[in-house]
């Protein structure tokens, strides 16, 4: 790799590093900002639901913008998103207004991270791609985990207005070093946006949402929950007559036909769905169960935090030298291990077990997220790359979206109507969160099967 592209791709990295950390930056807030606010867990989940929702939108929009301008612009346009969105977050005085700005800064994220993963894909041999990937997974990995941990340090001395604020001067420091750094690679091609794709797209994932978020909250035969599935599922299908025969298709669907790419994508949704939802369950049951401050819920999270950090660059080295299917079975069972241990989570359990068991969580994690997206990726043609990024992301957002409301839904149907004695309705909830999360992780080796062996086949 040429020393001007390495020093461009850091510099998108930093700049990324920041929006995929605040996916996960407010989780540790929620308790507080309930309070402040006054609202129920339905309403705060869309700090973290609303940020993935806009992400996983603003994505395939990347898939196009990415052949029709260059990566300068187009950073620097949505780091500037990101850094507004900061900005009103930090000021809000309305809870609806924290949410806007949440999602304004989804809408910059949202684009800045696909840029990491095409530029290096594009750059590297295939030889290589294990490693530089296991790098960028500090990004896509390491952040959403070390969020929760740095907003506990944070929320022990300030206000959660500081989770926006402290974002803010890295992103400004990101977007003057790629005034000077980043190449202005113009690119004039004669695409056409798909409106209608879009439309129908984002409809239909506001409304499958809104209906999940409601569970728990509603009747299941009401217009919040049955009423919202229905329209959600009749958006889905106009997306898929609208992008069916189109010359100029919101997101390729063409990359479907890799079967690799299919089985990464299936195992990573899987996964996100454990893992976000981890942030969410961790931070609810060590300050509203065990009533512990939001720092000891932030620091039940940094062993796993570190353990990523440190695995990811070797995970990535282990998918050049090793089959992928032998990374992801050892990868998932000791997932599978560290989620049982939360599963049998009592009142009488300490923080340091809690902690173990996150810790094993990530270190299996950490083993199989890098290999399978370098493995998705890189059966695909270079010309499908940007299309592939686009939705390898976008539904690794909206599993990680889905996930959270339908744990958030346990959460709230427990506490409403659980009788459990000297457990409460809440703990009921966030172990049946748990096992959920368990079963999720065991339906994972019907698909690992598939994933081909051979580090020739690439």
């Amino acid at each position: 790799m040429q020393k001007g592209t390495r020093n461009s791709l850091f510099i998108v990295l930093f700049g990324s590093f920041f929006g995929v950390l605040s996916s996960t930056l407010m989780n540790t807030a929620l308790p507080p900002i309930m309070h402040v606010f006054h609202i129920s867990y339905s309403s705060a989940q869309w700090l973290s639901n609303g940020y993935m929702l806009a992400n996983a939108l603003m994505i395939p929009v990347s898939a196009y913008l990415m052949k029709k301008f260059s990566f300068k612009m187009l950073f620097l346009l949505f780091s500037s998103f990101f850094f507004i969105g900061s900005l009103i977050g930090a000021i809000a005085n309305q809870y609806l207004l924290v949410v806007l700005g949440r999602m304004i800064q989804a809408i910059g994220a949202g684009v800045m991270n696909p840029l990491v993963n095409v530029m290096a894909m594009r750059s590297t041999d295939k030889k290589h791609r294990g490693s530089v990937m296991g790098i960028i997974g500090l990004v896509f990995n390491f952040a959403p985990i070390i969020g929760p941990t740095l907003s506990g340090v944070v929320l022990d001395s300030f206000s959660w207005r500081y989770l926006f604020i402290m974002t803010m001067p890295f992103t400004l420091l990101s977007i003057i070093l790629s005034v000077f750094q980043l190449p202005r690679i113009t690119k004039e091609t004669d695409l056409t946006f798909n409106v209608k794709g879009m439309v129908t797209a984002s409809f239909a994932l506001l409304c499958l949402l809104w209906s999940f978020s409601n569970i728990g909250e509603y009747n299941f035969v009401s217009w919040n929950i049955l009423g919202l599935l229905i329209a959600g599922l009749v958006f889905t299908a106009l997306f898929f007559k609208t992008q069916k025969g189109s010359s100029n298709p919101f997101v390729n669907l063409n990359v479907f036909k890799h079967t690799q790419f299919n089985i990464a994508n299936i195992l990573n949704m899987i996964l996100m769905v454990t893992m976000y939802g981890n942030t969410i369950l961790l931070p609810i049951l060590i300050q509203n169960v065990f009533h512990k401050s939001a720092l000891i819920s932030g620091l039940v999270l940094l062993p796993g935090a570190m353990v990523t950090g440190i695995m990811s660059p070797i995970s990535g080295k282990l998918f050049d030298k090793y089959p992928v299917r032998f990374l992801v079975l050892i990868g998932i069972t000791i997932d599978c291990i560290g989620t049982t241990l939360q599963v049998l989570v009592t009142p009488g359990t300490s923080i340091l077990m809690i902690t173990l068991g996150q810790t094993i969580r990530q270190f299996g994690l950490v083993l199989v997220l890098i290999p399978i997206q370098t493995q998705a990726l890189s059966y695909l043609p270079n010309e499908q790359i940007p299309d592939g990024v686009a939705l390898y992301n976008t539904l690794r957002q909206v599993a990680a979206s889905f996930g959270t409301a339908l744990l958030i839904a346990i959460i709230t149907i427990a506490d409403k109507h659980s009788d459990m004695g000297t457990m409460s309705g809440e703990l009921v909830g966030i172990k049946l969160g748990f096992g959920a999360c368990l079963l999720l992780l065991l339906t994972c080796f019907i698909f690992i099967r598939k994933l081909h062996t051979g580090i020739e086949d690439r």
